[in-house]
C-alpha cells in the first residue's frame, strides 16, 4: 500500500481516482478547497483536507508522507461559467507549486490529467487553433491549460511528472472495464471514448508501475 494525494478531488476525475486508489488498499489523500463541502468525500482510507494546488507550501504539507500525487483540479467547470474570473496563469503556477513541493517532501511521481484541446490534430495543428473543431469561447481555458504543460516540460526537477489526456468523449457515468488505449500527443481516433472510471485505472496503473515518464500521452478506450 502507497500514499496517494489527489488534488481537485472533489470533481469528477478527482472522485473517479479516489475510488480506484482505495479499492486497490492505497492511502488516499483528498485535497479541495473547502473540505466542508465534501464531506461525502471522507470513508475508510480517504482523509479529506484543505489545500491550494498553486501555493508551494501548502503542497509540501499535504503531499508529505505520500508516495504520489495526482493532479486533477479545474479553475472551470464549463462555458456557462465565463472567464471574468479564469488566471491565465494558473495551471503555470500549479505546475510551479507541485513541483516545488513535491520535490521538497521527497514525493516522485506526479499524473496530471491533460485536457483534449491541446492534442494534436492529423495535419500538425493544436485541436484548440481550429475553430471548426474547438468553440472559440473556450479557447481561453484551453491556452491556460496548455501553458500549464509547457511548464512541465520545461521544468528542470526531481518530481518525475506524466500528463494523462483523455479524448473529448469523457464519459461520466461510463463503466470501469479495466482497458484503456495509450496514445501519443495527436488526436486518439475518431469516436474514441473514455470513462472516467477507466481513467482513474490508467492513473492508478501509472503510479503503481511507472511506464511513462515527463511527457503527455493521451489515454482512450
Amino acid at each position: 500500500m502507497s500514499g496517494i494525494v489527489i488534488f481537485g478531488a472533489g470533481g469528477r476525475a478527482g472522485r473517479a481516482i479516489i475510488a480506484e486508489a482505495r479499492d486497490r488498499g492505497h492511502r488516499v489523500t483528498a485535497v479541495v478547497r473547502d473540505p466542508g463541502r465534501y464531506a461525502d468525500l471522507g470513508s475508510d482510507g480517504v482523509r479529506v483536507v484543505a489545500g491550494d494546488v498553486t501555493d508551494a507550501r501548502a503542497v509540501a504539507e499535504v503531499a508529505r508522507g505520500h508516495d504520489a500525487a495526482v493532479n486533477a483540479v479545474s479553475p472551470f467547470s464549463g462555458p456557462e461559467q465565463g472567464f471574468d474570473d479564469l488566471d491565465p496563469e494558473f495551471f503555470v503556477k500549479a505546475a510551479d507549486a507541485l513541483l516545488r513541493g513535491l520535490a521538497e517532501t521527497g514525493v516522485s511521481r506526479l499524473v496530471a490529467i491533460g485536457l483534449f484541446a491541446n492534442l494534436r490534430m492529423p495535419g500538425g495543428g493544436l485541436v484548440m487553433d481550429d475553430p471548426s473543431a474547438f468553440p472559440a469561447e473556450i479557447r481561453p481555458f484551453a491556452a491556460a491549460h496548455t501553458a500549464g504543460l509547457d511548464r512541465l516540460r520545461t521544468a528542470d526537477t526531481t518530481v518525475d511528472w506524466l500528463m494523462l489526456t483523455p479524448p473529448a468523449q469523457l464519459e461520466a457515468e461510463g463503466a470501469r472495464t479495466g482497458g484503456y488505449r495509450v496514445g501519443d500527443e495527436t488526436v486518439p481516433p475518431s469516436g474514441a471514448r473514455l470513462s472516467y472510471a477507466d481513467l482513474a485505472v490508467a492513473a492508478v496503473d501509472e503510479i503503481e508501475a511507472p511506464r511513462h515518464h515527463r511527457t503527455r500521452v493521451s489515454v482512450f478506450a
